[in-house]
Order: C-alpha cells, then sequence, then structure tokens
C-alpha cells in the first residue's frame, strides 16, 4: 500500500510537470474550478462552519503540498473518489503559481565552521505544554527574558516561509538553537536564533502538523527530536545532525492523523490520535462515521507499538440510515486533539477528548481520560457533557444541516470538544486537575479519582470558541483565554483572557478583548468585527502572561492583575531576513513560545476563514542607546 501511494504520487506529479503553469484568464474556465465547485466548495467556501480552509488560504499552497494532502494526507478521503484526470486539474487549479524550492533556506545557511547544535545547556523549551504536567509556565532564568523585558520588547528580525498559509507548531529550544517545524514546507529546520542562521535542515517528506518534544530516547540513552506528520507517521531525529533515527507509524489506522505533540517520558513515546470523520461526515454520501481517536505508546528507542488504548470500538453499521438513504455507522469520535500529560506520581496518563460524530454516543466524548502509563488501561474518565454528537454539516437552525447530522432529539449539538491539554498542579493542599473546554468551562478534578473539585464557565463557548488550544498556570492562578468567534443567538460573547484561583475557580480579573478594524485593518482580514478572540495556548514567563489573538495581536498581561503591558500587530508585512515575502496573519493553536532570551511568536493561521500569513517573528528586549555604540 505505501509503495502503491507513493507511485501514484509520482505519477501525479509528472502529470501536474505537463500541466499549464498559469492559470486561465478567466479562473471559472480552467477544468479545476468545476472540479474545486463539485467537491470542494461547499467546505471550503464556510469555513466558519466548516472550519476548513478557505479557497484564497488554499491557494498559497504549492502543488506538492496540495497533492501530500490529498493523496496520503488530512484530505485523502474527501479526494477518495476524484479520477485522476480530477485530482490533477483540481490540484492545477488551486495551486500556488510561484516556488521557492530550497532556496528559501538556502541562503541562510549558517557559515561552515558554525553548523555544529551544541546540547551542553538545558533545555529552555523541551516540550509544547514546558513540562510533562503541561503548565506552560517558564522561569525567568529558563525563557532568559524577565517580566520587565517583557513590557520592553522589539522584534529582533522576520523569518518567511514559502507557499504556507498558516503556522502552527511550538518548537524545542536547547540553548540557542530552535527547532522548528514549519506546517506547510515539510522541514525541520535546526535555527541558531542569536545570528540567526540554519544548522541543519531535516525533510521529513510530508507536512508538519505537530509540535517538536525534545529529551532522551530512554533513561540515559540518545537525545532525540520527536514530532510527527501529516500521515500519521512519528519522526525521531538527532538533533546534533539532523538525520533520523528512526520513522514509526504513530496511529492505529491509515486515515489517522496525530495534532497534538507527541510526549518523551522514561523510554516512552505518548501519542495522541486525533481521527474522527468530523469532516468527512459532510459529504452527504459519506457511511457516516468509522474514525475514533486513540492514544499509542511507542518505544522511545525503536518506535515500536507498546499499547493503544481506543477511545470506543470500531464503528459498525447501525441499522440506521440517513435522511437521503445512505447507511450510518457508529460509534465514532472523540478524537485527541490535545497533548497527553504525565503524571508521574500516580502512573498515569491524561488525554481530553472531542465529540463524538456518529451515533450512539459514547462515555468518552469531550471528556478527560486518566490511562494507566504502563498498560495504556482506563483508570477513570469524566465526560464534561454527554451526548454531543456533531459533524460539520451541522448548522444553527438544525434543519438546514446536512443529512448525516443527528437530529436535536438524539444529540445536543454544541462541539464543545476539549482541545486543550489538561493541566496537573501539585501543591501541599492537594493536587488539581485542570482541563479547560470549547465551552469555555474550566473543569477542577481530583486527578485520582475524576471527581470533580469546582466548575467555572465564562461566557456561553461556540464551536470554535471557549477555551481552544491551551490553559497556562502560575502558582495560584490559571490563565483562560477565551476565543468565541462566532455570534450564535441568545449568546453573549466575550473574547479576552481571564485569571482564575486554582482552588476555588474564582475570577480574579478579567480582561476582554476588542475588535480593532482601524488603520486598514478591516481590510487585511475577514470579518474583522467579529474574529478577534484569544484561542492560542497561553504562555506564562516569569510573572507575565504571553497570549494572542485570532486578529494576529500580540499581548503581554501582568499575571497578578491583567495589565497588558505589552502590544504588538502582526497583522502586516513583514521584511524577512530570508527575502521570503512577509505576511502575518492569525495567531492560533501552539505559536507562543520562549528561549535563549526571546519570544517568539509563528503569525498566520489560514483555516476558519482566519488571516492566513507565513512569518515565525523573533522579539528580544529593547536595546539602550549604549547597546548600540560600537564595541571596542
Amino acid at each position: 500500500m505505501f509503495n502503491s501511494t507513493l507511485l501514484r504520487l509520482v505519477l501525479i506529479l509528472t502529470l501536474l510537470g505537463s500541466a499549464s503553469l498559469t492559470r486561465a484568464a478567466e479562473p471559472s474556465r480552467h477544468p479545476g474550478a468545476a472540479v474545486y465547485a463539485q467537491h470542494c466548495a461547499s467546505c471550503h467556501e464556510q469555513p466558519d462552519m466548516t472550519r476548513a480552509p478557505g479557497l484564497a488560504a488554499i491557494q498559497q499552497l504549492n502543488a506538492r503540498a496540495l497533492t501530500a494532502s490529498l493523496t496520503r494526507g488530512v484530505m485523502k478521503q474527501q479526494a477518495a473518489g476524484l479520477s485522476r484526470p480530477e485530482l490533477r486539474d483540481v490540484i492545477d487549479y488551486l495551486a500556488a503559481r510561484e516556488s521557492h524550492s530550497d532556496a528559501w533556506y538556502a541562503g541562510m545557511m549558517c557559515g561552515t565552521d558554525d553548523r555544529t547544535v551544541v546540547l551542553n545547556e538545558r533545555a529552555a523549551f523541551s516540550m509544547f505544554g514546558v513540562d510533562h504536567h503541561s503548565s506552560r509556565n517558564l522561569s525567568a532564568d529558563a525563557a532568559g527574558l524577565t517580566s520587565a523585558q517583557l513590557s520592553k520588547l522589539e522584534l529582533a528580525w522576520a523569518i518567511g516561509f514559502p507557499d504556507t498559509n498558516g503556522l502552527r507548531a511550538a518548537p524545542a529550544i536547547v540553548g540557542n538553537t530552535l527547532f522548528y517545524t514549519p506546517t506547510q514546507t515539510g522541514r525541520l529546520l535546526a535555527l541558531e536564533v542569536t545570528v540567526p542562521c540554519v544548522q541543519w535542515v531535516y525533510d521529513a517528506g510530508a507536512r508538519l502538523r505537530s509540535s517538536v518534544t525534545y529529551g532522551e530516547l530512554g533513561e540515559g540513552g540518545a537525545k532525540a527530536l520527536v514530532f510527527a506528520d501529516s500521515y500519521g507517521q512519528v519522526h525521531a531525529v538527532d538533533p546534533v545532525t539532523g538525520s533520523r533515527l528512526w520513522i514509526a507509524p504513530g496511529t492505529h489506522s491509515q486515515d489517522a492523523t496525530i495534532t497534538g505533540a507527541p510526549v518523551l517520558y522514561k523510554g516512552k513515546i505518548i501519542v495522541p490520535i486525533s481521527a474522527s470523520g468530523v469532516g468527512r461526515g459532510a459529504d452527504p454520501e459519506y457511511e457516516c462515521c468509522a474514525e475514533h481517536g486513540a492514544v499509542r505508546a511507542l518505544d522511545a528507542a525503536t518506535g515500536e507499538t507498546l499499547w493503544t488504548y481506543h477511545t470506543m470500538k470500531d464503528a459498525e453499521y447501525t441499522g440506521k440510515t440517513s435522511r437521503i438513504g445512505v447507511r450510518l455507522r457508529g460509534p465514532s469520535g472523540a478524537p485527541i486533539w490535545s497533548s497527553p500529560t504525565i503524571d508521574a506520581k500516580r502512573g498515569l496518563v491524561y488525554v481530553t477528548t472531542g465529540e463524538n460524530t456518529s451515533l450512539p454516543a459514547t462515555a468518552t466524548s469531550d471528556a478527560v481520560l486518566a490511562l494507566d502509563i504502563e498498560t495504556g488501561r482506563l483508570r477513570w474518565g469524566f465526560q464534561a457533557l454527554a451526548d454531543d454528537v456533531w459533524i460539520m454539516s451541522c448548522r444553527i437552525p438544525w434543519a438546514s444541516s446536512g443529512p448525516n447530522c443527528p437530529s436535536p432529539e438524539d444529540s445536543v449539538l454544541k462541539d464543545f470538544d476539549f482541545g486543550a491539554a489538561a493541566v496537573l498542579i501539585e501543591q501541599a493542599e492537594g493536587d488539581i486537575l485542570l482541563a479547560g473546554q470549547k465551552s469555555g468551562d474550566v473543569w477542577a478534578l481530583d486527578p485520582d479519582t475524576g471527581r470533580l473539585l469546582w466548575n467555572r464557565r465564562i461566557g456561553e463557548g461556540s464551536p470554535l470558541g471557549g477555551v481552544h488550544w491551551g490553559l497556562a498556570v502560575d502558582g495560584r492562578r490559571v490563565f483562560v483565554p477565551i476565543n468565541d468567534p462566532i455570534a450564535l443567538p441568545g449568546v453573549t460573547r466575550e473574547p479576552g483572557m481571564n485569571a482564575l484561583d486554582i482552588r476555588s475557580g474564582e475570577v480574579l480579573w478579567r480582561q476582554p478583548v476588542t475588535a480593532d478594524c482601524s488603520s486598514g485593518r478591516g481590510q487585511r482580514m475577514d470579518q474583522c468585527e467579529e474574529k478577534y478572540g484569544l484561542s492560542a495556548a497561553p504562555l506564562v514567563i516569569d510573572q507575565s502572561v504571553v497570549a494572542a489573538s485570532i486578529d494576529g495581536r500580540l499581548y503581554v498581561y501582568d499575571a497578578a492583575t491583567g495589565a497588558i503591558d505589552f502590544e504588538f500587530d502582526t497583522l502586516r508585512d513583514f521584511d524577512t531576513i530570508n527575502a521570503v515575502p512577509g505576511k502575518g496573519g492569525a495567531i492560533d493553536s501552539h505559536s507562543i513560545f520562549a528561549g535563549a532570551g526571546m519570544l517568539f511568536v509563528g503569525s498566520g493561521y489560514g483555516s476558519f476563514r482566519q488571516p492566513p500569513g507565513n512569518v515565525l517573528l523573533a522579539f528580544r528586549p529593547r536595546r539602550s542607546a549604549a547597546d548600540l555604540l560600537p564595541q571596542r
């Protein structure tokens, strides 16, 4: 199957090479336009409801990226019914015309004598969650930044990535080297940040979805960088040389994907699997739905599977049909979008799950699950919302939904899944496990049993709202970003940053965000008046909280008061050090990180009709006039 897929990819690329290199003067006459209209537009022209990137965002990808996505990647199921000529035509219609090949980083390579990666300094940022408890908390010493410095930042440099409409991943940072995966380039870069220059490049052969984790492949073992690609494979790479150590299937199904970051812990790599059918279920002809989430543990030294936990049994035909007579399958869904959290004291892995995508509903959807780290056995589960069965064609009002969407009698139809990792806090007063949900809820649980300790809801949430990608904590507070970009009937939207007391859930402060469509910002993004909430996972540094909005604004808050100490608008064009035209956009997902005395932000996220972009931005403390004088 693997070899035949590669052969098909080669044939398609060969056909693309003979296709016209310019679109027709009237795009509607291009044969690929009809294929797009028939098979793609129903999702990509309604990104607010379907979460698919809009047409403008897709057209920033090159032919190779589109081919990989449609033949082996996240769009494989949707493209399965296309003939080879249809596939060729739609890729030629959509693909960006300019190809940068590898020139975008070739001019950034460090000098021959400066390409050695030094690992004798500790990792400032070794995983998306910062630590195994997913605290998203960096000390001033680890970050090389104090709160006083964070209030006085300046842009140090910007790097642009070609054929890219969004950045989603966090790197590992060791010493002055940042190991980064710009999503659509298919490359892992070792980037020396103070110069800056590229020390080595690893070609993964696929788009890269997950953040990067750094650590030992077993106790006393070799150091490695671990991450996942869009084909559901896990890569282990030598951080010194950029050479591959191994590559292994990270999923239980060829149609499954990996979104959250794999986590390294004592000889195991814990891999979250986000298969669900939530997108393909919008196809009226699809026998919805068959995929489900899972967790897989790999041997860190070899990549071999140690155990797999499934969020439900395999789907079967239910004996029911959709409104247009298509047979239905279930159960399905409960994907794991988030990164795992490790509890060494209890020997547990905590994961959070998404909604079901077909009936019957299961007790594992919209839930926090505790798994035995040695066996993968479920120790306990806490379900935040039952009967939440939803696919991308579900609408409000329900009468306008697609035929695979369940009825209001069978589902609450909320799409209130968890995209944020659970956060473990160990304190003398008692340990607490926190989880933030797209409903706007924060749940505090007893990590021994899953018993509810407290619950606080901030706003009403929405399918893209509430707590989207993460929480952050310090010793007293949990910081809760609220997105809520969709104005639903009867729903009060309250986007902004919130601080809650960890022990009680009491709201300590709120700092709302409001739309800013002035100075041409409204022309640079769709729905500027609605899309300005906080979706990306925040980061605590020293006594500050760093967060960012889906309209491209970066914020630094005082952790104690919520006062905004620094703000920077990334929704603009940038001069980049590698001469690739730089465009800032939405800041989302895992795109805030720090280390080596700098704050980094990936600006651009083209999904959900948010402003696309392609720049990695580095901020440093503003230098004084004395710093700028020549040194003798």
